[in-house]
């Protein structure tokens, strides 16, 4: 039919000058006929990919979410303060700036979000278009469309430098932390293809002939790879070819993209945002309360997979295994078989392994999370210091600490597993009210010969100062206390103390598991305190002083409670407490953790420091929100570390190498953690707390 014409309707006639104009038109028909069919052709296939895509993508997305309404955990209380949620998602979801702590690693990450994100209009303007070809959004909008397209191929093409920086960092620089999996070369490759197919089709689209719409001076970028492969000298044909060529490769990965999303660590894609959404928006944290006198609960604590929240399934679901929660992990650095990614990878895993069991609600056949080649070891499980450097960092708002902290509650509850060493330190705390054992008698003999009354001889003091257990019985914390208390005396404090009245606080029984303690002591705290009702309770353990702010009002005490170095700064400031200032040599701080990335509190402590020396002060590499734990948080105060390099060394370590020749804390376990890790070292550098240096200020 291309090379023979149509019988002539005038026999007879000499038809060899026509002949090629002849097939001319029939090839051109011919090729019309071809084009007409390929389009729909290509329609019908577009259709039923964009179907079976989507429809897989639903499918999974569904189970995943039947899977998050079908556990048992006890779900948060209800959603409050929209417009801040609202306001958090544009700051930490589209602003990234969580993302952006890591500057390097942010600002790569920055990158290709917004890049992805920019390219999609146009991809799905292309599904639109394989399947209705007359689709044009051009023609609406030419000028906003013209100023999308131009503003996408650039960002677009950021995505590729924000890969080449994240290869160069997964190949060359290498973190530890950063796991280098078939996942994500799959997902680095998806991408890569994706946006260099986007690029592609710009450039072969603004040469395409009798398109009827001008993409002049609209792609800086593909107009540049037109450029450089000369399409102006490419034949309809070959640009058509080149145009079809480009289009399905991106279609196919594109759809192949989505279909891999929900079975793969970018399953973030999807969860990042409504976990960043349901996040807690406070700093401060309180554990969570277990009903233990619910006489119908069958357990307590996390046990088993079918027992998580619907928001941690959120919390597993939006984790990208970025690996910074591990770089700042303490364990993690010094040894421990603990790291905040893999073990919220394997709970994630388990999970899903056990899926269909959950779904069927035969949740009594769910296996424990802590057997035998489960997610979960003991050494995994106790290894935990509660620093809550895993959360502060963690760009997509995970709360790693809930499922540590709720497994060791089951562990301890239910099972009576715990390190060995902690059955000495919970009987202590039953009998004695304090984890070393002494008398409970005996708690306010520090104070012996000084102006330190009870709140039973005073009870109409303004300010109640909850001592704690170290400030009470450690000999290195009743120093402590003593300083604090000729400061208040000399600032003119209206104080009293509870002495034999008080109970440890309930931090160390809770954070290692045993809640039924835990709320024993505070349950007796709690009653003690409300037949004072005092006006402030002050602190001087950071540890005391969360659990007294942030539990306590779940206990029925709900007052202003202040740590002391807010307190002592704001009378320095205020003239109520003179200091003298003087030469204390360079000198630096150790933030704690429960005062630090547990409240939010790092200025006060050294705008103390700033206003006693005249000297230098100086940070350590690891400091603010980012600093590094003693190792004694988390009940870890009185267990054994066995496994690696001590904590403590290691930020004793660490403080040393500013060459400071006294570290300041305001934690009586800091200062011990940090006197035996400095005497390990051989450093001759002092441990002072920052009582005991006001208190030098003042004398």
């Amino acid at each position: 039919a291309l090379v023979t014409p149509d019988p002539d309707p005038i026999p007879g006639r000499d038809l060899s000058c026509a002949k090629p104009a002849v097939e001319r038109s029939c090839f051109l028909r011919e090729k019309g006929r071809f084009m007409e069919n390929y389009v729909v052709m290509k329609s019908v296939i577009m259709a039923l990919a964009l179907v079976g895509a989507f429809g897989y993508f639903a499918k999974q997305t569904g189970r995943l979410y039947r899977i998050m309404m079908a556990v048992e955990g006890e779900a948060p209380k209800a959603v409050d303060r929209l417009g801040e949620r609202i306001q958090v998602l544009f700051t930490d979801v589209l602003g990234q700036r969580n993302v952006r702590r890591k500057l390097g690693p942010g600002l790569a990450h920055t990158l290709i979000f917004f890049g992805f994100l920019a390219i999609q209009p146009h991809s799905l303007e292309l599904m639109i278009q394989g399947v209705i070809p007359a689709f044009h959004p051009g023609w609406l909008v030419p000028g906003l469309y013209k100023g999308y397209l131009f503003a996408a191929d650039i960002l677009g093409t950021f995505v590729l430098v924000g890969f080449a920086a994240a290869l160069y960092r997964r190949l060359v620089v290498r973190p530890d932390y950063l796991t280098l999996g078939r996942d994500a070369n799959l997902i680095i490759l998806f991408t890569t293809v994706i946006v260099v197919t986007f690029l592609w089709i710009n450039a072969f689209m603004a040469a395409l002939p009798g398109n009827g719409f001008s993409y002049a001076g609209v792609f800086p970028v593909s107009g540049m790879i037109a450029g450089l492969l000369g399409l102006e000298s490419w034949s309809p044909q070959a640009i058509r070819v080149g145009y079809e060529t480009g289009y399905w490769i991106h279609m196919v990965t594109i759809l192949g993209f989505l279909v891999y999303i929900p079975s793969s660590k970018h399953l973030h894609l999807l969860a990042a945002a409504p976990n960043v959404f349901f996040k807690r928006l406070d700093t401060e944290k309180a554990m969570v309360k277990t009903d233990i006198e619910d006489e119908e609960a069958e357990t307590f604590g996390l046990g088993k997979a079918s027992e998580f929240t619907w928001h941690q399934v959120l919390n597993l679901y939006a984790c990208t295994e970025c690996g910074r929660c591990q770089e700042l992990c303490p364990a993690a650095a010094t040894g421990k078989p603990l790291s905040p990614k893999e073990l919220i990878h394997a709970l994630k895993v388990d999970l899903l392994d056990q899926s269909e069991i959950i779904l069927a609600g035969e949740t009594d056949e769910v296996e424990p999370l802590m057997r035998e080649n489960g997610p979960v070891t003991e050494d995994i499980l106790w290894a935990c210091t509660s620093c809550r450097a895993c959360e502060n960092i963690c760009p997509v708002s995970n709360e790693h600490l809930d499922f540590v902290l709720e497994m060791r509650k089951h562990q301890v509850l239910m099972e009576a597993a715990f390190p060995p060493e902690m059955q000495e330190t919970f009987t202590n705390m039953e009998n004695q009210g304090n984890p070393w054992g002494f008398a409970a008698d005996t708690r306010a003999d520090w104070a012996k010969g000084m102006d330190v009354p009870l709140m039973a001889e005073k009870p109409d003091a303004k300010v109640l100062w909850f001592v704690g257990c170290a400030g009470s019985f450690d000999d290195r914390g009743k120093k402590i206390s003593q300083a604090t208390a000729r400061v208040l005396n000399r600032a003119g404090v209206d104080f009293a103390i509870l002495g034999p009245e008080e109970a440890c606080n309930g931090d160390m029984a809770r954070r290692s598991g045993n809640e039924y303690l835990g709320q024993m002591m505070i349950q007796q705290n709690v009653e003690t305190i409300n037949q004072y009702k005092p006006e402030l309770i002050l602190t001087g353990c950071p540890h005391c002083f969360n659990t007294l702010k942030n539990e306590y009002p779940e206990f029925g005490a709900d007052y202003e409670v202040v740590h002391y170095t807010e307190y002592f700064n704001t009378l320095i400031q205020d003239g109520r407490l003179k200091v003298t200032a003087s030469d204390l040599g360079k000198l630096t701080f150790h933030d704690s953790c429960y005062l630090g990335r547990w409240n939010d509190i790092y200025e006060a402590p050294r705008q103390i420091l700033d206003s006693v020396n005249t000297g230098e002060r100086c940070e350590t590499d690891r400091h603010h929100d980012q600093g590094f734990c003693c190792g004694a948080g988390g009940g870890r105060m009185f267990m054994e570390e066995t496994i690696g390099e001590r904590i403590n060394n290691q930020r004793a370590l660490q403080v040393a190498e500013t060459g400071a020749e006294t570290v300041a804390a305001a934690c009586p376990f800091c200062i011990t953690m940090l006197n035996d890790g400095l005497v390990e070292a051989g450093s001759k550098m002092a441990v002072k707390d920052i009582a005991e240096i006001i208190d030098e200020a003042t004398a």
